[in-house]
């Protein structure tokens, strides 16, 4: 259920190899609770989560941050 809320709501940023990455920032955070309202406070541990998908949306790594990402 993660990973198709991340791909539905995620922010997405490029990743090497011409595929992107996919993670809840602020924003998407945002969008998320509107979405899915009260049940949005049951979902706060798995916000850490981010994908990393090939150029055609296929999901080539599923991984918990334990850091900021990084942006260029």
């Amino acid at each position: 259920m993660v990973i198709d809320l991340l791909m539905q709501f995620g922010a997405r940023e490029k990743a090497p190899g011409g595929g992107c990455k996919a993670f809840f920032d602020k924003a998407a955070r945002r969008r998320l609770e509107r979405y899915a309202g009260p049940l949005a406070t049951h979902l706060q541990q798995h916000l850490a989560s981010y994908i990393v998908l090939a150029a055609d949306d296929q999901v080539i790594t599923v991984g918990h941050r334990t850091k900021r990402i990084a942006r260029n």
